[in-house]
């Protein structure tokens, strides 16, 4: 007993000297015990410096979550989220941290450890003490909790979120009936759990199915031994090895990379509803997509019905398997397939006796919901199996390496039957066997009636086709340099496109159909760059703005396509969202979510419809586009420089919020880059800053020069140009200034208020407006003080004189209509006739 008690007193002390050295983490290490905690501000590192697990913001969001990333990215992905669905809403940082409690479980406290925000649950304890668990980051982004014989308790891999890492499983563990499947953001602010999800089915042929909510877009097909039957066809060299395992104790699909120096990633993209693999490349600092799998309206909702063979297009368009006709031919000739197809039958038919099986190549394989297998079947016993049941409507083998092996039974209607060129397997469709030769090619029928059937249609053939060929050559000089123009121009754009475009694409039909031809009715409005109507999508009962550029359109190819990579690109509750785009032809659109109430001109210098926006509307509106000119300016991936922000340009929900939108004319910098000049000098006058109208500088300061315009607009209910003001000496921004030089700036608020404003946010919204409008870009501030000062009440300086004052000429006393705009550059006057 005497010898007890040291040792006791010795294991305390030690443990007390463990919390106190160790509660803290440095960035340094890769794991936590019992004994330690993870901070908000400190991070784990897995031990070969490649993921890095600590505390985010997403986007804008003001809440925060414990996430995995890679570590020496610059362009920061997350690839997981612990507490995805339950984030800290708790502002103090220092009241939050990550921790293994006495029961062994890792939880995730906070408001100084008082609130349970997230944990794990261990339900089968170690052998040894829980005080032994350790949390570990490990080097493919595995996130575990050990024993102290290094057996996982629990991994962050069987909980992945929207993104599989390579070694990732996704699939099924059967013994515990754990499903692993990828489910997307709500949005690129909240990486809560959304709608579009990407897992396995268990059928006896399992498949991967990607749905939103209950609505199938893509169906994998089963895997036959090399890959899925319906995955795309991938034309540059594979940068993965992928597996499928399916047993009696797990169902997963999985891969590993080719090169350990590649990082190639999944993930959902809820923006598109579509699922990605992408790919870092370091020298151009960027995500670039190596794979997609988009929405398949072969999948969606099955358009060819039973034994009808879809052909991906635009518009899917379907037909019969050879050896079947269409149940509804009238409903077949309306393009509706739904009814699907039935076989040829010989008039002595029957079940077992005239039955034979068609065989069909390059098909993704029927649905897999009515099925058998065996792993062990040769084909010829496959055959005999199916003949031996009435309801067998097909077979093909479960694995086609070698010479095939394993036996797939279909039963009832083949269902979702699609062309797919990469696929290298045989389906063989039982048919009236007097309709398939003795290779299993579908023959038509009666040998003889199809023998003078080809002998009366072959010389027609080939008549027709001499006349087609006189024709083409009687053209073919006329249209020849026509054609090569018009071609190049076409692949540029396609080659552009298939690089840089991650917008959905359209059909012109859809748009037709949504538009209702274009109709008049419909037409929102029409800009310089061509006509707005409003649309709604049939399927999704959705209603949409399509913007069509006409063909005297000012916005050429340049400036369309840059406006649908931004649009791809850019993700903010303050930024128009681009639902897709279509380029069909002579034709390009874009398609936006639709703004009830239009653009914020049609509101304030409207005298009846300004009374509907209050001041407090107003605010809101000026602090909105603040925002997202902020998000642009510097929280976006790419750094935005709008260069047209104007009232047209702010569209409105039906909740009166700010939207930005026409990024046509918008330039993308680097990172580090704030400013550029160009001999393109395009905007509109009036908003445009002096340096950049002047000598073709832009800059992040001439979107706030033009913001300072917007806002001086939104305060007074006037326009800046166009106007006069007291003795015809001023425009909007120089009788502003005037005002506040003799302090009355209250008199520039709109009238229509009467006393229902908060005076002292509107004069802070002048002097902020004024203090946008400096001359010299270096004096103006940047978005994030601009949006400190409106919703601060903090001490504001004293704005100097704004660029652009413009003076009317006065001739005998009566304003002329010529404007003269007076900047100061370089301490010179400089005055130029204003032109639009």
């Amino acid at each position: 007993m005497a010898n007890f008690l040291p040792i006791k007193v010795l294991v305390i002390i030690s443990n007390i000297v463990s919390l106190f050295f160790f509660s803290q983490l440095s960035t340094a290490v890769d794991s936590i015990t019992q004994f330690q905690s993870l901070d908000d501000g400190n991070t784990l590192v897995s031990n070969d410096g490649t993921f890095e697990l600590g505390f985010f913001r997403p986007g804008s969001s003001t809440n925060r979550y414990v996430g995995i990333w890679y570590k020496n990215i610059s362009n920061r992905r997350i690839v997981w989220v612990a507490n995805r669905d339950n984030p800290i809403k708790d502002n103090n940082s220092n009241s939050t941290m990550l921790i293994i409690n006495q029961e062994g479980n890792l939880v995730l406290l906070t408001n100084n450890n008082q609130t349970l925000v997230w944990s794990v649950n261990i339900t089968t304890q170690s052998l040894s003490s829980t005080s032994s668990h350790v949390a570990q980051l490990l080097d493919n982004g595995n996130f575990v909790i050990k024993d102290n014989n290094n057996n996982f308790l629990w991994q962050g891999f069987d909980f992945p979120c929207d993104t599989l890492l390579p070694d990732m499983k996704l699939g099924w563990d059967l013994k515990i009936g754990l499903n692993r499947q990828l489910t997307s953001w709500k949005n690129w602010d909240d990486p809560s759990s959304g709608d579009l999800t990407w897992g396995i089915v268990l059928n006896s042929n399992p498949e991967i199915i990607l749905k939103k909510g209950s609505i199938e877009f893509h169906r994998s097909g089963p895997w036959n031994g090399v890959g899925f039957s319906g995955a795309p066809a991938v034309s540059v060299t594979p940068i993965v090895h992928t597996k499928f395992v399916n047993n009696s104790n797990e169902v997963y699909y999985t891969y590993s990379l080719v090169s350990k120096s590649e990082v190639s990633i999944t993930y959902l993209n809820q923006t598109l509803d579509n699922r990605q693999r992408v790919t870092w490349v370091p020298k151009d600092n960027i995500w670039r997509v190596y794979e997609s799998v988009p929405r398949d309206d072969c999948d969606a909702y099955n358009p060819c019905g039973s034994y009808g063979e879809c052909i991906p297009n635009e518009s899917p368009i379907c037909q019969c398997l050879d050896g079947f006709v269409p149940k509804s031919p009238q409903n077949w000739n309306t393009f509706n397939w739904t009814q699907g197809c039935v076989r040829k039958i010989h008039p002595a038919s029957k079940c077992m006796v005239n039955d034979g099986f068609g065989r069909f190549s390059r098909l993704k394989l029927p649905e897999t919901t009515h099925t058998w297998v065996d792993a062990n079947m040769t084909i010829v016993d496959c055959k005999k199996k199916c003949l031996e049941n009435c309801s067998c409507t097909g077979y093909s083998n479960l694995d086609v390496r070698g010479d095939g092996s394993g036996c797939c039974i279909w039963f009832g209607d083949l269902i979702g039957l699609k062309q797919v060129s990469s696929v290298q397997q045989d389906l063989y469709v039982r048919m009236d066997a007097s309709l398939v030769d003795s290779n299993g090619e579908v023959s038509g029928g009666d040998k003889k009636s199809h023998t003078l059937t080809i002998a009366i249609t072959i010389p027609l053939v080939i008549v027709f086709l001499l006349v087609i060929i006189i024709f083409y050559l009687c053209k073919r000089k006329r249209k020849q340099r026509e054609d090569r123009s018009k071609n190049i121009i076409l692949t540029k754009m396609k080659e552009e496109e298939e690089q840089d475009f991650e917008l959905p694409f359209f059909d012109l039909s859809t748009m037709i159909d949504a538009t209702n031809d274009f109709s008049n009715d419909n037409k929102l409005g029409e800009g310089g760059f061509g006509p707005v109507y409003k649309g709604i999508l049939a399927l999704e009962r959705r209603e949409i703005a399509v913007k069509r550029l006409s063909e005297s359109s000012k916005q050429g190819t340049r400036e369309f396509k840059n406006e649908v990579i931004l649009c791809s690109k850019l993700q903010h509750r303050n930024l128009v969202k681009v639902l897709g785009c279509c380029i069909q032809g002579e034709e390009r659109m874009l398609i936006y979510e639709y703004m009830p109430n239009k653009s914020l001109d049609s509101f304030i210098f409207d005298p009846a419809r300004k009374k509907l926006l209050d001041w407090s509307k107003r605010f809101n509106i000026i602090c909105g586009i603040a925002r997202g000119l902020l998000y642009l300016h510097q929280d976006s991936r790419l750094r935005i420089i709008h260069r047209d922000l104007k009232p047209s340009n702010i569209l409105l929900d039906s909740d009166m919020n700010p939207k930005i939108s026409d990024f046509g004319l918008a330039k993308i910098c680097g990172d580090n880059q704030v400013e550029g000049n160009t001999n393109r000098v395009v905007g509109t006058h009036g908003y445009m800053a002096p340096e950049y109208a002047i000598d073709g500088l832009f800059s992040i300061k001439s979107d706030v020069f033009s913001f300072g315009i917007l806002l001086l607009e939104i305060v007074s209910g006037k326009k800046n140009r166009g106007l006069t003001y007291q003795n015809c000496n001023h425009n909007l921004v120089g009788h502003a200034w005037k005002l506040w030089k003799e302090g009355n700036s209250k008199e520039l608020i709109d009238d229509c208020f009467g006393d229902s404003f908060i005076l002292s946010e509107a004069l802070r919204c002048i002097q902020v407006g004024l203090l946008c409008l400096q001359r010299h870009p270096n004096n103006r501030p940047n978005m994030t003080t601009v949006l400190a000062m409106l919703t601060n009440e903090t001490v504001l300086a004293h704005p100097k004189e704004p660029g652009f004052i413009i003076e009317r000429v006065s001739t005998e006393g009566n304003c002329t209509t010529q404007n003269l705009i007076s900047s100061s550059i370089n301490e010179v006057t400089i005055s130029l006739l204003d032109v639009r």
